[in-house]
């Protein structure tokens, strides 16, 4: 299932700072492209994380299939551990920046508007560290770099399933075009995570291109985060407003 579009939040605040992130992204991923050592040194290495040590030089690893493989690693930032921070921006190629974007786009200006903009943007960066870690902590001593949206974006869409669980999420399956609840939707995505997550090692899913405890960390931190902030957040659907009724905006 492919989310193409979903119920929009009336709120009447342009949802910037989302735009704002995803341009963010965008960009830093223009850079990778023109600079390749960039991806090497600031990617969130497990093992740079959870020993405070930046890992230099030409490193093999044996993937699951049993083949060999050359890990290169540049010198990242000082301290290594804002490879968490800069690995949220960065991504491994065309379509894993637009699966992520995509995602964003379409679920991150609700849960914004319901947050506030500087709201939003913690709520975002939090998530992705928590989503950072986890996967760091999942295998403390790989070498598998890990990049990637994906941790954050986990966070905003269990934030939306928390807040506008009945909304219609438009979705392409196959050649069609159908209309689901967002429980249902971001409900199988994230069972498919947890179940990915937790049915396989965590260097196989990395060697396959996923860090699904990326995934499981950000949608748990989202997810409580969510609730938490749940009472103080605009949600209006028609005419009437969810949530308290005479919000400021922030930021």
């Amino acid at each position: 299932m492919l989310p193409i579009g979903d119920d929009d939040n009336p709120v009447p605040l342009f949802p910037w700072m989302n735009l704002a992130i995803i341009a963010a992204c965008v960009l830093v991923f223009l850079y990778q492209l023109a600079n390749p050592d960039f991806t090497a040194g600031y990617s969130a290495v497990p093992a740079e994380i959870t020993t405070g040590r930046d890992l230099v030089g030409q490193f093999s690893v044996t993937l699951p299939d049993g083949t060999t493989a050359v890990i290169p690693e540049a010198p990242g930032p000082m301290p290594i551990s804002l490879t968490l921070l800069t690995s949220m921006f960065m991504h491994g190629g065309w379509t894993h920046i637009g699966g992520n974007m995509l995602f964003l786009f379409i679920f991150g200006d609700n849960v914004e508007k319901a947050f506030g903009h500087i709201r939003y943007l913690a709520f975002y960066l939090v998530c992705g560290l928590a989503a950072s870690l986890a996967q760091a902590y999942s295998a403390p001593d790989s070498i598998l770099p890990s990049l990637g949206a994906s941790g954050a974006i986990a966070g905003v869409l269990a934030a939306y399933l928390v807040l506008f669980p009945t909304n219609r999420v438009r979705v392409l399956i196959g050649y069609f075009v159908t209309s689901v609840p967002a429980i249902a939707m971001i409900g199988l995505w994230a069972l498919i995570q947890f179940a990915n997550g937790f049915g396989s090692t965590t260097v196989d899913a990395q060697a396959g291109g996923v860090a699904y405890f990326a995934h499981i960390g950000g949608f748990i931190c989202g997810f409580i985060l969510a609730v938490i902030l749940k009472p103080f957040s605009d949600r209006r659907i028609g005419p009437h407003v969810v949530g308290y009724p005479q919000r400021g905006t922030f930021g």
